[in-house]
């Protein structure tokens, strides 16, 4: 299996599927290639699963042309501050400011000043997982983290989320 392997400070390794359906191998500058390549054919299947989820959502949600792209961002233009704000009133919580990108990568962030920033590609997927990501979002004002108290808070606005996020991967 072909590989690329980008080499760093780090001390671990990790696999990543680049958007051109790539294997990337992060690893510590001084790791033996002979173990970098056992990592490589170890994670074998976890590679093909990865490959053919992005061929799965690729095909689910097709890269717009320029037309369909301006329509996603009018579309997120006119319901996600909506949405922000609904969900801030629930939480309590109010972002500093909400911004509409075209990030491939991500659906959503929150920056360490509270901004959210949200991708106008989100709109391709049911009400239901937009709510999620910007409940998700929102949580991170409080919690810049993953962690438990983070999820507490998620699912205290939408017990469900679970179902919700699952929704975003389809």
């Amino acid at each position: 299996m072909d590989y690329l392997v980008k080499r760093s400070r780090r001390r671990t390794l990790c696999l990543q599927i680049t958007e051109d359906m790539d294997v990337l191998v992060r690893a510590p500058m001084t790791l033996a290639s002979r173990e970098i390549e056992r990592f490589v054919e170890k994670n074998a299947g976890w590679i093909e699963a990865q490959r053919e989820l992005l061929r799965l959502r690729r095909a689910a949600h097709p890269e717009p042309d320029a037309a369909g792209m301006e329509e996603l961002r009018r579309r997120a233009r006119e319901h996600l501050p909506a949405r922000v704000e609904h969900f801030s009133r629930i939480m309590g919580l109010v972002p500093a400011a909400v911004k509409i990108t075209a990030a491939k990568t991500r659906f959503g962030s929150c920056s360490g000043k509270n901004s959210i920033c949200f991708s106008c590609r989100l709109m391709q997927y049911p009400d239901a997982a937009v709510d999620y990501v910007v409940v998700h979002e929102l949580a991170h004002i409080v919690h810049k983290n993953h962690g438990k108290d983070f999820y507490r808070l998620v699912a205290s606005v939408l017990p469900d989320y679970r179902e919700r996020r699952a929704l975003l991967r389809k």
